[in-house]
């Protein structure tokens, strides 16, 4: 009789040191899953900045685009409005002699003749006047198209710089303890079912 319960002591450490392992096992596994889930994270958080760079980059690159876009077109309209107003300034002077020689041939003179030339001088700055007024709105068109593409800018960088989630190394570490005490506890739990 006694070697039977010899025996049955020996199963016992049997289990025993087979369920220790078990729980060392499963402690590891926690801690290991734990640690590539940091790992994990860390890289999510790198790829995500990296992507947050780039894309910060390219929206600065398109916003300097359009403001050389809008200031060319600017540009372009004073060179028109300074083209038109050469015209404008040939036609008077024609116009002007013109009438002037009309006068003198026709034998006209006096306040007739200044007068006429006063409205034509007259119409010619008042032509002048819409094109300097144009030109205006056009610099406060550009002006507030480039306030715009700023404001737009800057929310198209709030949008794409947003906070990036960084694995912080103490929960980690708490997250890898829990996991090795859960998968301690889960070893132990083999083991007391193991012995029943």
């Amino acid at each position: 009789m006694s070697v039977r319960k010899l025996s049955v002591i020996y199963i016992r450490e049997e289990v025993i040191v087979m369920c220790l392992p078990l729980a060392a096992i499963g402690a590891a596994a926690g801690v290991a899953s734990a640690g590539l889930t940091f790992v994990g994270q860390r890289q999510q958080a790198r790829q995500q900045a990296r992507y947050q760079a780039q894309a910060a980059a390219a929206e600065r690159q398109r916003f300097l685009q359009e403001q050389t876009s809008l200031r060319m077109r600017q540009a372009q309209e004073q060179e028109a409005v300074g083209r038109e107003l050469e015209q404008v300034s040939k036609k008077s002077q024609a116009a002007l002699a013109r009438a002037r020689v009309s006068a003198g041939e026709a034998g006209v003179a006096g306040a007739s003749v200044q007068a006429l030339m006063d409205d034509y001088m007259r119409q010619e700055a008042g032509y002048r006047s819409a094109l300097a007024r144009q030109q205006e709105l056009g610099a406060l068109g550009t002006g507030l198209g480039l306030e715009q593409a700023g404001f737009a800018t800057q929310q198209r960088q709030i949008g794409i710089n947003q906070p990036i989630n960084r694995p912080n190394p103490l929960a980690a570490g708490l997250s890898a303890l829990q996991g090795g005490l859960s998968g301690y506890r889960t070893g132990l739990d083999i083991q007391s079912r193991m012995q029943s």
